[in-house]
This record gives structure tokens, C-alpha cells and sequence, in this order.
């Protein structure tokens, strides 16, 4: 890893702010409940992903490349980018549920699940984390497309602003439907397994997950069969709130070093040390409005 090096975002970027938030695993879990709905983003994972026998494992490449393209340098960015499109390669089929055929390698795709990832996130930072002004969140759905081309879209055709980002999940909304394997997925997601490597964090993660379905849209909650009233989206929220602070004591800060693996560790330790140096450096005055 270079240190000189920050990145395709950097530190000064706000998504580093908000996917360096502790409480971004929940933006995580509610994504993966939505894309769900994507009858053909579904497909792709009902017949090429073993996430229900390998669960941690397809957590921990998640993980990896969320925190290599956002948070490493560029090279280690690029080389995540390169692995996952070589996968993509391998991942197609027809989806039984459309008759239609589909592919990862699929722009489409992709941008449906780029974009229900980096709202995700941004959705769980503004509820746990506090408020961004609209020029922020247009900022960082803008920085959000420089990541979202990396594997192949064209930058141009990925939604980088939050009026994009309206009009385009307005536009997709048709497509979306709950088969049997997405009621299965997102259900594995409300219910975590009890693996014996998680096991101490049972109790966290199925917080994590009530609070996760508290951020989901109501439509596509009441499609999937999951919603409920407002009180108890209220007191998932609330449950789940202190562990923005408890996982940012010493002693539980690691956790994620075992429950996502040393490398995404490294580079989020990296991501930490770079923004901490650039939060406490001297602010430059800005020529252009003092001249």
C-alpha cells in the first residue's frame, strides 16, 4: 500500500466519511435486501453465489472491495476491480422468473447494483451519523460513480447526483419483483446463520438487520412482505444507534479485522490514518475568492 498515494476519492472526499462509518454494515445489509428485488440481479446470485453455505466468506469479498476501491490506493483499487471483472465474466444465464437473459458484465446490472449500494450507505449515515447538506450528498453520489466505473460502465451513464438517482430508481421500479429465492435472500439477510466464527456478534448483527429493514422504502418493503409498523422501525433504530460508539471503543474497534479479514483491516486502518492527517492539517485559503 502507498501512503502517498490516496486514492481515486481521498480523504478530503465525503464518501470516505460516510462508508467509514461504523454503522455502514447496516447501509450494507439494506442494499442486499433491495437489489434483491432485481429479478435478474437475483438470478445472477441464486445460481452462481454459495452465500448461504459460505456466508462470511462472500461477506469478507464484499467487504474487500467496498474498502479496496474507496479507501485504497489506486493500484490496490484497479487490481480489486480487475478480480471482480474476471468473475463477472463467468457469472450469466437466463433468469427463470423473466425468461431473460442476464449477465453481471451487464451495465444495466451493474448500475442497479452500484447505485443501491451507495445509497444504501449514505441512507444508514444519515440516520446514525447525522445529516449531510444536499450539496454533500451530491458530491458523494458523484464520487460514487468514479468507483461504479470501474468495472466497465461507462461514468456518464451512472446516476452522480441525487435528482439522477430519483429518476432513475423511479424508472427501474416496474422491473422489480419477489421471487422465491429473493424472499430466501432477504430473509438469510433479516436472519443471520449462526456460524460458530460470528457467533459472539449474533446479538449485534440481528440488530443490525431490524435497523437495516427501518431504512428500506415502505413500497419495497410492502413488496417483500416485510413491513411493519412505524414504532417498531423506531425501536430497531434506537436499538441499534449505540453501536455507532460501542464498535469506536478500544478492544471492540478490531472486530472487524475478524469478522472481515486483515486485509480490508489494513486498508481501512490506512484510510483512517490519511484522513485523520488530513482533517487536523491547516485549511489553505482559497485563492480563487480571496484574490
Amino acid at each position: 500500500m502507498d501512503d502517498a498515494d490516496p486514492g481515486l476519492l481521498g480523504p478530503g472526499s465525503v464518501a470516505w466519511r460516510v462508508l467509514g462509518h461504523p454503522m455502514s454494515l447496516v447501509g450494507g445489509m439494506r442494499a442486499l435486501m433491495i437489489q434483491a428485488l432485481h429479478p435478474l440481479a437475483m438470478a445472477g446470485v441464486a445460481q452462481h453465489s454459495d452465500y448461504k453455505s459460505r456466508s462470511l466468506d462472500r461477506l469478507r469479498q464484499t467487504a474487500y472491495y467496498v474498502t479496496a476501491t474507496a479507501f485504497g490506493d489506486t493500484a490496490t483499487a484497479h487490481a480489486a476491480a480487475k478480480r471482480v471483472r474476471a468473475v463477472h465474466r463467468r457469472v450469466r444465464g437466463v433468469d427463470p422468473v423473466t425468461g431473460r437473459p442476464y449477465s453481471a458484465a451487464d451495465p444495466d446490472l451493474q448500475i442497479w447494483v452500484h447505485c443501491t449500494e451507495w445509497h444504501s450507505l449514505l441512507a444508514a449515515y444519515r440516520v446514525f451519523a447525522g445529516p449531510l447538506t444536499e450539496d454533500e450528498q451530491d458530491q458523494y453520489l458523484a464520487e460514487g460513480a468514479v468507483i461504479g466505473s470501474l468495472l466497465g460502465t461507462p461514468r456518464e451513464s451512472i446516476p452522480a447526483s441525487r435528482s439522477e438517482y430519483r429518476e432513475y430508481f423511479e424508472r427501474v421500479r416496474p422491473q422489480l419483483c419477489v421471487s422465491e429465492h429473493a424472499r430466501q435472500a432477504i430473509e438469510f439477510v433479516i436472519h443471520p446463520p449462526v456460524v460458530r466464527e460470528t457467533l459472539h456478534l449474533q446479538g449485534p448483527m440481528r440488530l443490525f438487520a431490524s435497523a437495516a429493514v427501518a431504512l428500506v422504502p415502505r413500497h419495497l418493503r410492502a413488496m417483500a412482505g416485510i413491513d411493519r409498523p412505524w414504532w417498531q422501525d423506531q425501536l430497531a433504530v434506537n436499538a441499534a444507534r449505540p453501536w455507532g460508539t460501542v464498535l469506536t471503543l478500544p478492544g471492540v474497534r478490531d472486530l472487524p479485522r475478524h469478522l472481515f479479514g486483515g486485509d480490508t483491516h489494513e486498508i481501512a486502518r490506512r484510510a483512517r490514518h490519511l484522513y485523520r492527517a488530513n482533517v487536523s492539517a491547516p485549511r489553505q485559503p482559497d485563492h480563487a475568492t480571496t484574490a
